[in-house]
């Protein structure tokens, strides 16, 4: 039977442990100025996660270097990051490159070193891609690589690429090897980029299908996670600002209409938490993940940007400003809501599992 409950004695004291990091290195004030910078990654940040928690391996098993954890326990880490916006490749490095590598089973040395934060990966498929998604290769002949891909989430931090190839195979390819050219990104907080292959050296891992759906699949899953943590900081900060903010000689929050507003928004992340919990279970014991995330990712993305966007509108005039730290959450919310298949993909996706197509 499904758990939702986390338990007190590892993902509380987990959850904890995060929040204290992140306190200390992901203030709004130094996310907004890495947004306004050329090096919008935070790496002391990820440093700190990967080498000093060792978080970065939680998906590894202990006997390849890594931590012997599951996807429970990296959604509460993930939930702890999308509540600080964090600009570090956790998703992407720790979750949807170590999957791919996990899935090919054939380079120990790379995965031990995504493991514990040597080296950070990156899957050279582009953001948008959901589970089952057609993606593009680039072009395998005598040993390079040749091609482009777009929108490649934290290229620009990545130290090795995984490639897919036209001749079925998953490619290491190492990052000093290719060009990386950033995109304009909604989200500056995981920017996106174009990795261009011109005779690039790469390493055969196996095969590419298996690997990238497997991939993508705990992207998907574990990103409603991110999700849940970034509308519960949009709700909480929300809720505290009103209380707080008087009009009339009265707190805000004390509007009947404002209180309505709130009481819904609560409903909604009360429900997401149970889609988010209940996709990090599923992938963690295999049963029925491809159904739980469908249907984790057909409800994430509304309730995150439904709350972000309470949380600018709500906040009033600082609420718009550049110095507040909504908008970083609005941005976040709007690009996670096309990252790793869109809702309606997902839905789409959802009725073929389940045989309940439209008329």
């Amino acid at each position: 039977m499904t758990d939702l409950l986390y338990s007190e004695e590892e993902e509380e004291a987990l959850r904890a442990a995060v929040r204290d990091l992140l306190t200390d290195h992901c203030d709004a004030p130094g996310v907004i100025a890495r947004t306004e910078s050329d090096a919008p990654h935070d790496l002391a940040a990820w440093k700190a996660l990967a080498d000093g928690m060792g978080l970065a391996g939680l998906l590894v098993p202990e006997k390849k270097g890594g931590q012997g954890a599951t996807h429970r326990e990296v959604a509460v880490v993930l939930e702890e990051l999308g509540r600080a916006v964090a600009p570090v490749p956790y998703l992407t490095s720790a979750v949807v490159a170590t999957e791919a590598l996990l899935a090919c089973a054939t380079d120990a040395g790379l995965l031990a070193e995504l493991a514990t934060g040597r080296k950070i990966g990156a899957l050279a498929v582009a953001l948008s891609v959901g589970p089952g998604g057609a993606y593009k290769v680039v072009r395998h002949e005598d040993g390079r690589l040749h091609g482009e891909l777009t929108g490649i989430a934290d290229a620009a931090a990545a130290d090795v690429l995984l490639v897919p190839a036209d001749d079925g195979g998953l490619y290491a390819v190492d990052a000093d090897a290719v060009t990386v050219t950033p995109q304009a990104s909604l989200d500056l907080t995981r920017p996106v980029a174009t990795v261009t292959l011109d005779g690039a050296p790469g390493r055969l891992l196996g095969d590419a299908e298996p690997a990238v759906r497997r991939a993508l699949r705990a992207g998907a899953g574990l990103l409603a996670s991110e999700q849940l943590g970034l509308a519960d900081w949009a709700l909480s900060e929300t809720v505290r600002y009103l209380k707080d903010r008087k009009q009339f000689n009265r707190p805000v929050g004390g509007f009947q209409a404002l209180k309505h507003r709130l009481a819904q928004l609560w409903l909604e992340v009360v429900n997401l938490r149970a889609a988010a919990r209940n996709a990090a279970d599923a992938l963690a014991t295999g049963e029925d993940a491809d159904v739980a995330v469908a249907v984790a990712q057909s409800y994430a993305a509304s309730v995150a940007v439904h709350a972000a966007e309470e949380a600018v509108q709500l906040h009033g005039g600082i609420g718009m400003t550049w110095e507040h730290p909504a908008h970083l959450y609005l941005k976040r919310a709007k690009a996670d809501s096309i990252a790793y298949g869109t809702a309606g993909a997902h839905r789409a996706a959802l009725a073929e599992l389940v045989d309940l197509q439209a008329p």
